[in-house]
C-alpha cells in the first residue's frame, strides 16, 4: 500500500479535535481493514479512518471534507460485494463502528430507532427480545451493518416474503453531501406530504448521504418453521415446485443451489447430506407450520411433486436443530467457496421469465466457462440468481477476472432482454457501475445524476461508485 496520507497535518489534527486523536486511523494495517469490503477486485487506499460516534460528529467530518475538497467514503460492515465501500483513492473513511446503540423503541408502533452502526443480527436480537421480528436475513448477517443494509437495499433469504430492506425502513437521519441534517418520514407508516425523501438514501449507496440512523418497523414472530430439502432433476422442475407450494401455502423462503455448491459446503465438514439421492439442483422451502392442517397440505404438494417428476428426493426438518442444519446447506454456500475467489454475478428478473432466462443463461455458462466450475444458488423465489464462477488455481487472481469480463456482455444482454436487474441486492458500486446501462437507460442515469448534485454538489460523497459524473 502507498504510505498516508494526502491529508495535511492541519486537516489530521482537524479531525482528530471533531472525534478524539485515538479516532483517526492512518497506519497501514487500518487503512487495509477499513478501506476495503469483502471484493477483491481494488487494493484499498484511503489517506485516513475516522470513527464517529454521533451525527454531529458525521456532519463535522463532511463539512470538513468539502471545506477542503476530500472525498469521504462511508463503512460499515464492510461485508459489500460490489466494492461500494472500497476507498480506493485518497478517500476519508468515515465508519460507523462506534454509532451502534438501540436509542429507542416504541412498542404499539413496534418501531426500533437505532444508530446505523448497528449490526444485523444485533437488532435481530433486540427484537426477539421484545417478543417480535426483524426479517432482513442473510449470511452475512452477523458482521454487517444496517448502514449498509440501507445503503444498499439489503435482501437475503426471506425476500419472498418479508420483501427487502426497503419495506422496513420507516424514517432515516442523514447527512448530506452538503453537510446538512435531514430527519426524513421520522417513523411514521402514513405521510402524504411530498416526495419520500428518506427512500432516495435506501439503495444510494452512500453517493448522496451518509445514513446515520434510522427507524425501523418491526413484525410478529414466525412460529413452527418447517425447512424442506429437496432434490430437483433441472431447473425446469423449479418453478413448477414454488406454483404448487404457493398456491395453498406461505413461503417464508424458496432458496435453491446446486451439486456444485452443496459439494463445497459438505467438503467445509460442518453439514451432513439430508439424503442419498444426488442430483443437479436442490430447493430449499420454509414456510410456518403452526397448525397441522399446513403440514399435511406440504406433504400432499410434496408427493404430488413427485409424481411429476419434479421432485427426486426430500427431507423435512423434524426440530429446530434440523432445521438450522438444513438451511446450513444454503447459508453455508459464500463461506465455503470464498477460498475459491468466486467471480460473482447478481441477477435478476421477473419471476414468470425465470426459466427461460435461466435456460439462456445456463447455455453462455456452459458455452464460455466448460473448464471452470460454476456454482449456482440463490432467492429463486423472488427471481434473484447467484451465479459464481470458482477460480482455477492455476490461474491468477487478474488472469481469471478478465477471462469472466469477457462474457459479462452476453449474461447482460441477455439480462436486459428480459428487463431485469445486473444488481439484484448487492448494489453496483465499482464492479458493476460499467454495466449499469443494461438496467437503467441513459436518461434515467442523468437523472440520477443530477439527483446526487442536489446532494452532494462538491461530488465528495463516495465517488466513482454506482456511476461516474
Amino acid at each position: 500500500m502507498n504510505a498516508p496520507s494526502r491529508l495535511s497535518p492541519a486537516l489530521l489534527e482537524q479531525l482528530s479535535t471533531i472525534v478524539g486523536e485515538q479516532r483517526v486511523k492512518t497506519d497501514d494495517d487500518s487503512l487495509k481493514t477499513w478501506g476495503v469490503d469483502w471484493t477483491k477486485h481494488y487494493e484499498p487506499r484511503p489517506s485516513a479512518i475516522v470513527f464517529p460516534a454521533s451525527t454531529e460528529e458525521v456532519q463535522a467530518i463532511v463539512k470538513l471534507a468539502n471545506e477542503h475538497q476530500v472525498a469521504v467514503t462511508p463503512s460499515g460492515g464492510r461485508t459489500g460485494l460490489s466494492a461500494g465501500a472500497v476507498a480506493a483513492n485518497g478517500e476519508i473513511v468515515i465508519s460507523l463502528d462506534r454509532m451502534n446503540k438501540v436509542l429507542s423503541f416504541l412498542h404499539a408502533d413496534r418501531l426500533v430507532h437505532i444508530q446505523a452502526g448497528v449490526v444485523t443480527e444485533q437488532l435481530q436480537q433486540y427484537a426477539e427480545q421484545q417478543g417480535l421480528y426483524y426479517p432482513v436475513d442473510f449470511a452475512a448477517a452477523g458482521s454487517s451493518q444496517m448502514g449498509g443494509n440501507i445503503g444498499t437495499n439489503a435482501g437475503g433469504i426471506k425476500v419472498i416474503h418479508y420483501g427487502m430492506t426497503r419495506e422496513w425502513v420507516l424514517g432515516l437521519t442523514v447527512v448530506t453531501g452538503k453537510g446538512d441534517v435531514l430527519h426524513l418520514n421520522k417513523g411514521m407508516i402514513k405521510n402524504a406530504t411530498g416526495y419520500a425523501l428518506h427512500q432516495l438514501f435506501i439503495g444510494s449507496e452512500g453517493t448522496l448521504g451518509i445514513v446515520t440512523e434510522a427507524e425501523i418497523k418491526l413484525t410478529r414472530q414466525p412460529q413452527d418453521l418447517k425447512v424442506l430439502v429437496l432434490s430437483v432433476p433441472d431447473f425446469a422442475a423449479v418453478m413448477p415446485i414454488l406454483h404448487a407450494f404457493q398456491q395453498r401455502i406461505d413461503l417464508t423462503a424458496f432458496e435453491f443451489f446446486n451439486q456444485i455448491a452443496l459439494e463445497k459446503v459438505l467438503a467445509h465438514g460442518h453439514a451432513s447430506r439430508p439424503f442419498d439421492t444426488e442430483s443437479p439442483l436442490y430447493v430449499l422451502l420454509e414456510f410456518e407450520g403452526r397448525f397441522e392442517a399446513v403440514v399435511d397440505d406440504a406433504m400432499q404438494i410434496f408427493e404430488h411433486c413427485m409424481e411429476q417428476g419434479w421432485i427426486l428426493d426430500g427431507v423435512m426438518s423434524q426440530s429446530q436443530a434440523q432445521a438450522e442444519a438444513l438451511w446450513h446447506l444454503r447459508e453455508g454456500i459464500s463461506e465455503t467457496i470464498a477460498p475459491f475467489t468466486p467471480y460473482k454475478n447478481d441477477i435478476s428478473v421477473l419471476i414468470t421469465h425465470v426459466p427461460a432466462f435461466i435456460a439462456e443463461i445456463d447455455a453462455i455458462v456452459a458455452a464460455n466457462y466448460p473448464d471452470f466450475e460454476v456454482c449456482w444458488f440463490g432467492h429463486i423465489g423472488d427471481g434473484n440468481l447467484h451465479l459464481n464462477i470458482l477460480k482455477p488455481a492455476d490461474l491468477s487472481k487478474d488472469e481469471f477476472f478478465e477471462k469472466c469480463k469477457v462474457v459479462n456482455q452476453f449474461v447482460f444482454e441477455t439480462v436486459q432482454k428480459y428487463n431485469g436487474s445486473i444488481s439484484a441486492e448487492h448494489g453496483v458500486g465499482m464492479t458493476k457501475k460499467d454495466y449499469l446501462h443494461y438496467t437503467r437507460d441513459t436518461v434515467e442515469i442523468q437523472y440520477m445524476r443530477e439527483l446526487k448534485k442536489v446532494f452532494d454538489p462538491n461530488g465528495i460523497m463516495n465517488p466513482g461508485k454506482v456511476f461516474d459524473l
